[in-house]
């Protein structure tokens, strides 16, 4: 995808990187509790994928929400670098930064022009550990969205491993993990996760599937992006990021971590559904069509 190099003055970035993280829990819609901050990689792939210890890692994220370290903001805003500084660390860093921008560009005039209030997200980077108003940042959740600070977390380390362990290459893949984080903050924006958060809390038993449709939106705005600027598409690009949201259905997980698909417990959709939603708004454009409670209203 040819996007145009960031504005510093555009776009939002804290960069966390050879500080030290930790610290607090993090939420997530485990046996109807909480929904937890959007992801783009279930746990699964931290405990199947990466070999990690479920019992640790749960352990952890349910130690609580946990808020930002007293002083921290304070401290990274003196001693941190400079957006310019951070996005310009490494090729990864700068695509996402590139991404960023271009999502701000995209949907701030979109709720401007339905009179909705926007505020930019900021995208935060840090390596292994970090530290979220949800709680720890860690690398094995994958990149995630906190409506909590309205802040994109990311450790750039993913794409290596999209690409080398999920099978997830090309530059569009990856601009489709910050798009769909993305699209988890125009949920914020909306009043969806609230909505969708309140309808979880009141009915336990739909947690995992109003997750899953939460999620499915996401990748259908992360597509309504991408055609709302298709002009910058390039060959392969719609390929890679259909094939990126394959890899990461909650069916293809299981399957490839050697357990059988239990649709009871997805919380980010199949690889048939991903791809479906983000297909559908990569051809209609329209933030619209990516009602994936519709059938739910009725």
């Amino acid at each position: 995808m040819r996007l145009d190099e960031f504005d510093p003055n555009e776009v939002e970035v804290d960069d966390q990187r050879g500080q030290s993280g930790g610290g607090g829990g993090f939420p997530l819609p485990l046996g109807g509790g909480k929904l937890g901050c959007g992801t783009i990689v279930l746990i699964l792939i931290a405990v199947f994928v990466f070999k990690a210890d479920p019992s640790q890692l749960l352990g952890q994220m349910q130690g609580g929400a946990g808020g930002p370290l007293p002083g921290q903001q304070e401290q990274q805003a003196q001693g941190g670098t400079t957006a310019a500084e951070s996005c310009k660390i490494d090729k990864a860093s700068l695509e996402s930064c590139n991404a960023l921008s271009s999502l701000n560009k995209t949907w701030g005039p979109l709720f401007k022009g339905s009179n909705i209030d926007f505020k930019r997200p900021t995208l935060h980077f840090y390596s292994q550990s970090g530290r979220s108003g949800c709680g720890a940042a860690q690398s094995a959740m994958g990149p995630f969205y906190c409506p909590t600070d309205q802040g994109i977390y990311l450790d750039t380390e993913f794409y290596r491993q999209m690409e080398q362990e999920l099978g997830a290459d090309g530059q569009f893949a990856r601009d489709y993990v910050i798009a769909h984080e993305y699209g988890h903050h125009i949920q914020n924006l909306l009043g969806t996760s609230d909505q969708v958060r309140n309808l979880q809390e009141r009915n336990s038993g739909a947690a995992n599937q109003l997750s899953v449709r939460l999620e499915l939106q996401a990748d259908c705005y992360a597509g309504v992006w991408a055609a709302r600027n298709r002009d910058r598409l390039e060959p392969g690009d719609m390929e890679s990021g259909l094939n990126a949201a394959h890899q990461i259905g909650d069916d293809t997980l299981m399957k490839n971590a050697g357990q059988r698909p239990v649709e009871a417990a997805f919380t980010h959709g199949s690889s048939a559904q991903r791809m479906a939603w983000l297909k559908k708004g990569l051809e209609s454009g329209n933030e619209d069509a990516c009602d994936t409670f519709a059938d739910m209203k009725r």
